[in-house]
This record gives C-alpha cells, structure tokens and sequence, in this order.
C-alpha cells in the first residue's frame, strides 16, 4: 500500500489542485436544487416538494443534456494546449459558444412547448401537477444562461484555470438560496410564491454566474493568448463538428444515467406522493455526491486530454489510475456518511415523517453504489480525454437502460418492493458501467504504451 501511495503521490497532488474547484464548481449545478429542495420542503410542504421532485427529474435530465454538450470544448482545449496550439483554442472557443446557445434555445423550447404537455400523461397526482408545471418553465428558461455560462467555465477549465468557476459557483449558489426563501416565503412586501419563488431565484441566479464568467474570461490575463484573434461569430464546419463529435456523445452517456433515475423517479410517482417526495430527498443528496465525483472526473479528462495531446501515454496512464483512486476514496467517505446519518439528513429536506422514513431506508442502498457511481464517472471522464466517446456511450445506454431501469421496474413494481426494488435496479445498473468502463480503459491505455 505504501509503494502505491509514493509511485502515485505526484499525481494526487495535481489532480486533487486541479479537481477541487472543480468538484466545488461542479457541486453548483446540483446545490442549486438541492437548495430549492430544501426550501420548498421547509416552507412549502410535501405536495410542492413532490412537484420539485417531478419536475427535477424531468430537468436533470435535460440539464446534463446541455451540460454533456458543453464538455465537447474540454478534451479538445486541453489536447489543443498540450499541443501549444493556443490560438486554436480561441477558435474552438467561439464554436462551442454558438453549438451551446442554440441547445440553449433548443432546450428551453423543449422544455415549453413539448416537457409541460408531458407532464399532463404521467400518471402524477393532479396537485403535484399544478405545482410542477410554472417551476419547470422558469428552469427551462434558466438553460439559455446557463449553457453561457458552461462555454466560458469549460474553456477556462480545459486550460487548467479551474478557481474562478468555482467562486462563480459559490456565490451563485449564496444569491439563489437568499432570493429563494425570500420569493418562497415571502419577505420585503413581496407575497409568497410557493415552488415559482425557488425557479425564478435560479433563473437570475443563473443569468449573474453567466455575466460573471465572461467578464472574467475576456479580462484575464491568462488567456489573453488564447483569445488573441477571437471573433465571436467565427464558425467552421470542422471545428463544429469536431466539437459535437466530441460533445453529443458525452451528453447522451449523462442523459442515459440521469434518465435512467428520472424515469425511476416517474415509476415511483405511480406509487405516491409520500414515495416521490422520499426519493426526491435522496436523489438530491446522491445527485450532491455524483456531481463531485464528475468534478474529479472533469478534472481527470483535462489532464488525459493534455497528456494525450503531448503523447505523454505512460503519464497519461499513471494520472488516470491515480483518480480513480481519489474519487474511491471520496465516494468511501460519502457511503460512511449516509449509512451513519441516514436517518439525520433528510430532515433537514421534510418534516412528514413518512418521508423521512422512506428516504432513511433509500440512503442506505445509496450508500452502496458510491463506489460504482465514482468508477463509472471518472472511467467516462478519462475515456473522454482520450478522445474515446462511442463504445462508452453504448455502455451507459445498455448498463442504464438495457439492464439497471428493467430489473428496478421488475423488483419495484412487479415484485412489489416498491422504492426499493427500483433502487436495487438502478444499483446493479452503476456497478456493471463501472465495470465495463474500467476494462475499456484499461485495453486502451495498455494498448498506447
């Protein structure tokens, strides 16, 4: 054990300065409904909190859609940079801006015109509906600045400068929960909103961290040499088509995952309300965990994608394995905590104890796929740099879709487990990704060296 700590211990240090904003900028995206959660919870009831539940699992999966497009830029700035190709990097730069504003558009016309008729045919009780539909709406609006935002945070982070994305993050983070209690309960003369109040506290919250993030981009010094010949409408079809090559499958291999537990989310909601808002309280806090986890693999793909671009394969290999270390380790950490406070953390989302109840038994079978979750992100994100994106996409489909989701509906609703035969599904699902994604890697890195 030791000898494996000294042979990897350079390499930890250097992912873990290079992850831990990401992680933290990462963890934004999730704390974002994480704190809508809460506070409708807290000040709204179960009803509005089951509607949150609704309507998150229908956005999170739109939302990782987006979020997948917008990694296209990643792998191909920090390739680029290890090339000392910087003006090319710019070039990409303004690309990535227009794929990603047109999903934008796309996605919030989805959203409007297509996500909120949907909701009418899912079997969801009528009041949870009623809730629901406004909420996603604003959410969906919300996608426009966002995808701003992921450009600039991208190309930032594909070049290494990973601080500045995630101090957006935070203080994004900080003006959503004060404006969402505020249009929620109802303060300064403003009359109480209910589930409205926490989508338009994300929708301005969202349209700041976009503002900032640009500002922050074109004022730096530190990409001065990248931005050089920027032209905000330069396109070219092979730089568009590099990136969406790289970029569509990344988002449907994030689509696949969250769909998987979105639909999971409808199963249940056949079951109850009560259920829904159980398994709302504890999908947010392994969705918490998940998103720090694709932070270290964020960060693993920014590190193979620079190897990768120097041919540095036998660094590329070293620093791999080293964050699939690091994200074991993490996730160990989150399992201990959910299996000792499972009982403690979702009052702090609902005080129906039927709810609480519910989701203390969920937190434990969370807390056994930590470590496949963690393996299958970060198995993603280094394929990713290495400019591997097919087969693993195939993988996320079968493991999610062909196996994990069948078998949950089989446990769930066949059998009558309920909630936690879905869950044991969705389980069984991560660990056969994670599986499957290590074994890629590993022919693959073997293979260059």
């Amino acid at each position: 054990m030791k000898r494996i700590y000294y042979k990897y211990k350079p390499h930890y240090k250097e992912n873990l300065t290079l992850a831990i904003p990401v992680v933290i900028s990462q963890l934004g995206h999730t704390l974002v409904h994480t704190a809508d959660s809460i506070i409708v919870g807290q000040f709204a009831g179960t009803i509005p909190l089951a509607a949150v539940s609704l309507v998150n699992s229908i956005f999170m999966i739109i939302m990782v859609l987006g979020i997948g497009i917008s990694y296209g830029l990643t792998p191909l700035v920090a390739q680029e940079n290890g090339k000392n190709n910087f003006e090319e990097c710019g070039k990409l730069l303004s690309n990535s801006l227009i794929i990603n504003i047109f999903t934008g558009i796309a996605l919030f016309c989805f959203i409007y015109f297509g996500s909120v008729l949907f909701i009418d045919h899912l079997d969801q009780s009528p009041e949870v509906v009623y809730h629901a539909k406004p909420y996603l709406n604003l959410l969906g609006l919300s996608v426009i600045p966002l995808m701003v935002f992921l450009t600039f945070k991208q190309f930032a982070e594909g070049l290494g400068f990973t601080k500045q994305a995630m101090m957006i993050s935070i203080w994004g983070n900080v003006i959503n929960i004060i404006l969402g209690i505020i249009f929620v309960k109802g303060l300064f003369g403003i009359s109480p909103m209910g589930v409205k109040g926490v989508g338009y506290s994300t929708l301005i919250d969202r349209s700041i961290m976009a503002i900032v993030m640009v500002i922050y981009v074109f004022k730096s010094v530190h990409f001065r040499k990248y931005l050089k010949n920027f032209v905000w409408n330069f396109i070219d079809k092979i730089r568009l088509k590099r990136i969406f090559k790289q970029g569509a499958p990344t988002a449907m291999q994030y689509t696949f995952e969250v769909s998987a537990f979105g639909g999971a989310a409808i199963l249940i909601g056949t079951i109850g309300a009560v259920e829904q808002a159980a398994h709302q309280v504890a999908i947010n806090l392994a969705a918490t965990t998940y998103m720090m986890a694709s932070g270290i693999s964020a960060a693993a793909t920014i590190k193979t994608g620079n190897n990768f671009g120097k041919s540095d394969f036998q660094y590329l290999r070293l620093s791999a394995i080293s964050s699939y270390h690091i994200v074991l380790v993490f996730m160990s950490i989150t399992a201990a905590l959910f299996m000792g406070l499972n009982n403690i953390l979702p009052a702090f989302y609902s005080k129906d104890t039927a709810v609480i109840e519910i989701a203390a038994g969920l937190l434990l079978i969370a807390a056994i796929f930590q470590l496949f979750d963690g393996a299958q992100v970060v198995g993603l994100g280094i394929l990713r740099g290495m400019g591997d994106v097919n087969l693993p996409t195939l993988i996320t489909f079968m493991a999610y879709w062909v196996f994990g989701l069948p078998v949950g509906y089989y446990l769930g609703i066949t059998l009558n487990f309920g909630v936690s035969g879905i869950w044991i599904g969705l389980t069984l699902g991560l660990l056969v990704a994670s599986i499957l994604l290590f074994l890629r890697f590993q022919k693959l890195s073997k293979k260059l060296i």
